[in-house]
């Protein structure tokens, strides 16, 4: 009895899956797709204000950010699972104490990222594949945005506490405004006030100051629960659970770190010994990397949006709720990678032209065939990320780390290290849908197999 009016009791255990799917989706692709665009708008201005070395510094300076939001989808996406679970289970007082520890080390590691970041800049950007034309723009760009990067972790985290909480359009909000007022900014201090690429990345910290008070303002906004003053104790334990179930998401992110770190490197030593020499791929690489940002952003946004209905449903012992949830994600995601997929074949050269250089015609014919080769398999990328997340929703961590790890680390970076031994920089590009494929098999093996587990009850 007790369990029927629970379900009765909240939408997500009762309501239409589908209208559920796009109430908490729709704004979680909207505020993803915003995020993507703050690098995206940062890398057009620069494109066409500063040239392809401009581009090429926000791409070896891109992995900053991405170990930035690898951070904040630990204790993000994990205390956004704690709380649904939690909640869907009727403890209230567990789901409040769930974000006050989210808080603790949000607030902790954000100040900690920052500080090292900066005492460590030119070696990391070293590392992260820049050569010495692009080093100098890069220094400018990255010493300043990284002033910022505590203030984009707290916003990506309390986002995912605010979607499980019911409110995703509030979410959405707050990352829509930092994009607008960034998109705004960027060509103003860029070319108004004549600062280049610094005006950009002013531009950047400015919007996400903004994004982050909007967030803050939440706090005293929760619908689900009441903060209360003795929810405010750091609990050790709660937060190894919250960082469990955000660890897939996590360590995905890192991968994607670790995959841009191998692949700018790459690119630069076997660039040197093609036609298009060192700096070309490096650019080139950066502006598809950010266009795919875009496809991954919506697959991010569907898994984010179907958490909460995942977590609650789950916990709630509705299983056929939650395999309805994936399979309709899982079936969006392959609206949306057709569309990219037949964007990316058929119309690069115009993407490319977005960004500027278009007077370089070996830019251009670079940019074109590693946006071909490198994502011709992007049409089943979402496969493998929505059943990643769908595993971390559930409180199944180490399956959904397994999926997080294959494509990236276990599939890819092997791939881009081996190829180009034999095939050259053509090597590099061709890794990534042999990696896809295999880590698309991979993820419905795993999958099918948890279905025939999940007997409905």
């Amino acid at each position: 009895m007790e369990q029927i009016e629970k379900e009765h009791s909240n939408p997500l255990g009762n309501e239409k899956i589908s209208i559920l799917l796009r109430r908490f989706a729709v704004p979680s692709i909207v505020a993803m797709l915003v995020s993507s665009l703050y690098n995206i708008v940062d890398q057009i201005f620069i494109g066409q204000g500063v040239g392809y070395l401009g581009n090429a510094a926000t791409n070896v300076a891109y992995p900053l950010t991405t170990i930035c939001l690898a951070v904040a989808l630990l204790f993000g996406i994990g205390g956004a699972a704690t709380f649904s679970l939690v909640l869907g289970s009727g403890d209230k007082e567990g789901a409040g104490r769930t974000v006050s520890n989210v808080l603790y080390m949000i607030i902790l590691f954000g100040i900690i990222y920052a500080v090292l970041a900066e005492l460590f800049l030119t070696p990391m950007l070293k590392a992260f594949g820049a050569t010495g034309n692009v080093l100098p723009f890069a220094v400018k760009y990255a010493g300043i945005t990284t002033l910022g990067m505590p203030f984009l972790m707290f916003t990506n985290a309390m986002s995912s506490l605010i979607r499980a909480d019911g409110s995703p359009k509030y979410s959405m909000t707050c990352m829509v405004i930092g994009a607008v007022l960034n998109t705004v900014l960027d060509p103003l201090f860029i070319f108004g006030f004549g600062m280049g690429i610094e005006g950009a990345a002013w531009a950047t910290v400015l919007s996400q100051v903004v994004s982050f008070l909007c967030a803050l303002r939440y706090l005293r906004h929760f619908q689900s629960i009441s903060l209360k003053k003795e929810y405010f104790q750091f609990q050790a334990g709660r937060c190894i659970q919250i960082a469990s179930l955000g660890l897939s998401n996590c360590l995905t992110q890192l991968s994607i770190t670790l995959i841009q770190i191998v692949m700018n490197n790459s690119l630069t030593y076997y660039g040197a010994r093609s036609v298009y020499g060192e700096d070309i791929p490096l650019s080139a690489a950066g502006i598809v990397m950010k266009v795919n940002s875009i496809l991954t952003a919506v697959f991010v946004g569907l898994s984010q949006g179907s958490q909460p209905i995942l977590g609650y449903n789950y916990g709630a012992g509705n299983y056929e709720r939650v395999k309805g949830v994936y399979k309709l994600a899982i079936k969006c995601s392959f609206v949306v990678s057709t569309f990219g997929f037949v964007m990316f074949q058929v119309f690069p050269r115009y993407i490319i032209a977005i960004f500027g250089s278009g007077d370089n015609e070996l830019y251009i014919e670079f940019a074109v065939k590693f946006m071909r080769i490198f994502l011709f398999m992007v049409i089943i990328n979402g496969v493998q990320l929505i059943s990643s997340n769908f595993f971390s929703a559930i409180g199944k961590p180490f399956k959904g780390i397994m999926l997080s790890l294959s494509r990236q680390v276990i599939f890819l970076i092997p791939l881009m290290l081996i190829l180009p031994t034999f095939l050259g920089i053509d090597g590099v590009m061709l890794a990534a849908p042999v990696s896809d494929t295999i880590a698309f098999v991979f993820s419905i093996v795993l999958i099918k197999k948890e279905f025939v587990q999940m007997c409905p009850v």
